[in-house]
């Protein structure tokens, strides 16, 4: 039998257009945002924004601040610190709130094409690969780069 499918996708560098074109390409039907602070200097990222362009393309839009990387893994994600940032973010899943987003996120995934959404391009060095992983074990990962 095979695994369920996650797919994680950043928007560094990217535009509107083409991350919208990468997600649809993919049949994304839902983007579970995983920013704790979902704002954005690149035009249309930014949460309210976000939600209304995916509307727009027929995808829907949930936030889970929950699982978002707190200040100082942010800080160690700037400085590539992965181990560090791995640490961090370890600590973070721990908390009630983000076992309780979790597992709606599992839920969510388990019945509609889910993305992963946070601002690194590459997967590898995001804390969404490391949510993944604790959160989505069974799931195959499909990174998308607009």
């Amino acid at each position: 039998m095979a695994h369920p499918a996650i797919w994680t996708i950043g928007y560094e560098q990217t535009t509107m257009a083409a991350f919208i074109a990468a997600l649809q390409a993919a049949g994304v039907e839902v983007v579970a945002d995983v920013r704790a602070l979902p704002l954005s200097r690149r035009p249309g990222f930014s949460k309210s924004a976000l939600a209304a362009n995916l509307a727009e393309a027929g995808i829907a839009y949930r936030h889970f601040k929950a699982l978002g990387t707190p200040p100082d893994g942010r800080a160690a994600a700037r400085r590539h610190d992965l181990p560090a940032l791995e640490q961090i973010y370890a600590g973070q899943l721990e908390l009630p709130e983000a076992i309780a987003a979790g597992a709606q996120l599992a839920d969510l995934a388990a019945t509609h094409r889910t993305a992963l959404l946070c601002y690194e391009r590459e997967a590898c060095g995001c804390h969404r690969t490391l949510l993944r992983k604790a959160v989505l074990p069974g799931f195959e990962p499909v990174d998308l780069v607009p």
